[in-house]
């Protein structure tokens, strides 16, 4: 009875524990959002963030896109001409490639790589006090530390998504014609009439959604971290696993209400 008893008081414990984050997390977020309409606009830290963020990021989201879009022609040129179906590869690889796969994966790298910076980052700030000196300057930390980085990561997400689905596209084309002999006509003219614009636009505020997820996350846990360098770097772990599961998660809701 009493090993019952101690699993519903750790499960209690666990979902008051995750309630009471997620309500920290949302103030957090509110609070960024109430200094993001806030003078004075530091365009300079915006840019600076933006270029981190997006013009850092786009060599490894490049990769993953033209890959990807590899590897979805590949995979279901076999399993389409098992039924005389090749020539729905492409549209298959688009569709595929703007509604899901680019958003989610584009945005997994940009955890990865610039979530758990801005993690690690606002972390180090924290721990050497350096956050607690914008107060004594009378300069809020989260205006001037979270807010541009948050704006960039709404902004450049759904910009390296466009790139990512273009590349997979272009991927998945080469695969399809040049390597696997679709007729490029075919693929081309089926792509054309199965993808429309609502999927590459849907799939672009999806991208938007997840770059505010990760963004927010990322400097909420640099943000609060303690404990010196160990602190910091369960930090950034902790960014960096909850942004991605958060992407997942809120993917599949965002997929339900779209499509």
């Amino acid at each position: 009875m009493s090993t019952i008893i101690k699993l519903f008081e750790f499960i209690g414990r666990m979902v008051v524990n995750s309630i009471e984050a997620l309500g920290r997390i949302m103030i957090f977020f509110l609070s960024a959002v109430r200094w993001m309409f806030s003078r004075p606009f530091r365009i300079g830290n915006l840019f600076k963030q933006m270029e981190f963020v997006g013009v850092n990021s786009l060599f490894v989201v490049a990769l993953t896109g033209t890959f990807t879009g590899m590897v979805l022609a590949l995979q279901t040129y076999h399993g389409f001409r098992l039924f005389s179906a090749e020539s729905l590869v492409g549209a298959t690889v688009a569709l595929s490639m703007t509604r899901e796969l680019g958003p989610v994966l584009t945005a997994l790298m940009i955890t990865g790589r610039a979530g758990s910076a801005m993690a690690a980052e606002l972390g180090t700030m924290r721990v050497t006090e350096q956050i607690d000196a914008l107060y004594t300057m009378a300069t809020n930390p989260i205006h001037y530390l979270v807010v541009p980085r948050v704006v960039a990561g709404v902004l450049m997400t759904p910009i390296l998504t466009a790139i990512s689905d273009f590349l997979g596209i272009v991927g998945g084309y080469f695969v399809g014609v040049g390597l696997l002999g679709i007729n490029s006509g075919v693929y081309v003219k089926k792509m054309i009439d199965i993808v429309d614009l609502e999927d590459i636009f849907d799939g672009l505020i999806k991208a938007a959604c997840f770059g505010l997820i990760l963004s927010v996350i990322g400097c909420y846990k640099g943000f609060y971290a303690g404990g010196g360098a160990e602190g910091v770097g369960r930090a950034t772990t902790e960014a960096v696993v909850l942004a991605s599961v958060s992407i997942l998660i809120s993917d599949y809701f965002l997929t339900a209400a779209m499509f």
